[in-house]
């Protein structure tokens, strides 16, 4: 590890720099250094010429009128701009009219995105032009199509757009997440074009405190064969899965069948991204990496909940989030509200019997996982004085001094520093057998 004495954490869409005691036992948790593409539009080419599991793109849209592309909404940095066009002048080139083209936007249960953000996330002004770009509405049944249960019992209810389209692509970005394992594939399907009583039941308790629905496991995880098992009721789904660094540029690409192609991405980022680390310490720093993630609290409970493995028993967990949108949506503060007037203990028990989750509720059940390891500190810049008192969390006005307060406190000068974020996910070394 890097023995650094001033560190940027991704914040907003800076940086925030914090400076630890020139005596702090510093380990700097970061992803090791991977080559970027040097070229990364050659790089999308070359994936779209190799397709893993599946025809080539220009064979399967031959013959056809129609199709939908899922992209990620604004909370995620995926380089669109890089591939959309490709992947449209396949389409028209093998004979689908543009009109027949629809960017479906992928927000799950987040909220729309208007106008300037849509043209942020496609990040390609001609795809704008010449493609009808739209949101995804999980509440309007209408928009929905039934195609059943689960065996778990869950509704497979997902976008008509999506479902009918003669060609369906996923895109999207590839990373840790801490409740499916990794984000990107089958996850920009479900919950991303489902209806809210899909994502609802993704979100109850019975999943969510489920010990394999974490960071970097797919094995045996609820929701990652819930969305495996969904996929596979709609047909036939290509995807496009990308990989970026910490600068936020392309190191991979992969194109093909969706489960295949989302597979070779994963096993590109699970022997990167997990960092295993010797020790828990008693003080841990962290982001909730920086622009778009950062922009609510709502998305910060993620850097709060993938390093607890790392934080001592009792320990110090310190995030910096900008929160530049507030709390996040009204939903999520009713959760937040009744976590702070209930307590954890109550909070929990009101939510563990839910067949549906309430909206947004699950994010605070999630933020429950971090609190019960140890204290929980929020340095952020846009939230007031009420919102604050709405984390549940300590709110602190610096970095720097946390720090040593936390030090001084614990007696102990060894400190980790996550300065991406939950893009970033540190294991205890596991005891030998």
């Amino acid at each position: 590890m890097l023995a650094e004495r001033a560190v940027a954490l991704a914040f907003g869409r800076a940086n925030l720099t914090v400076n630890f005691p020139a005596d702090a036992d510093l380990t700097v948790v970061r992803k090791a250094p991977r080559p970027k593409l040097s070229d990364p539009v050659r790089g999308v080419h070359d994936a779209l010429a190799a397709p893993l599991g599946s025809p080539p793109l220009a064979q399967l849209a031959r013959g056809r009128r129609s199709a939908c592309i899922l992209v990620c909404d604004i909370t995620r940095p995926v380089p669109n701009r890089l591939f959309l066009r490709p992947l449209i002048e396949t389409l028209t080139a093998a004979g689908i009219p543009r009109e027949g083209i629809t960017i479906l936007i992928a927000t799950g249960l987040h909220r729309a995105g208007d106008a300037a953000e849509l043209a942020e996330i496609v990040g390609d002004p001609w795809v704008n032009e010449r493609v009808r770009v739209v949101n995804h509405d999980a509440r309007n049944d209408a928009d929905h199509v039934e195609l059943g249960l689960t065996t778990r019992g869950t509704p497979i209810r997902i976008d008509q757009r999506f479902v009918e389209a003669e060609v369906r692509i996923a895109t999207g970005l590839v990373e840790p997440h801490f409740m499916a394992g990794y984000s990107g594939g089958r996850k920009v399907v479900a919950p991303g074009v489902a209806h809210a009583d899909v994502i609802r039941t993704f979100h109850s308790a019975r999943f969510m405190e489920d010990p394999r629905a974490v960071s970097c496991n797919l094995e045996g995880n609820p929701l990652h064969e819930e969305q495996l098992e969904m996929v596979r009721r709609i047909g036939d789904i290509v995807a496009f899965n990308t990989v970026i660094d910490e600068d936020r540029d392309l190191v991979f690409a992969s194109f093909g069948e969706i489960v295949a192609s989302h597979a070779a991405a994963v096993a590109y980022v699970e022997a990167w991204a997990a960092v295993t680390l010797p020790q828990r310490y008693a003080t841990v720093v962290t982001s909730a990496a920086g622009y778009p993630l950062d922009k609510t609290y709502y998305q910060t409970v993620k850097g709060m909940v993938v390093p607890i493995d790392i934080v001592a028993p009792g320990g110090t967990l310190i995030v910096a989030s900008a929160c530049s949108e507030g709390l996040g949506s009204p939903d999520f503060r009713a959760a937040q509200r009744r976590l702070v007037e209930m307590g954890p203990d109550a909070f929990l028990a009101s939510i563990t019997p839910k067949r549906l989750a309430d909206v947004d509720e699950w994010q605070t059940e999630m933020q429950l996982k971090a609190m019960r390891v140890g204290r929980v500190q929020l340095y952020t810049t846009g939230l007031d004085a009420e919102e604050r008192r709405l984390t549940g969390v300590e709110a602190i006005g610096s970095v720097d001094a946390a720090v040593r307060e936390s030090i001084a406190r614990a007696g102990d000068r060894a400190v980790a520093v996550i300065p991406e974020g939950p893009y970033v996910v540190p294991q205890m070394q596991s005891a030998p057998p």
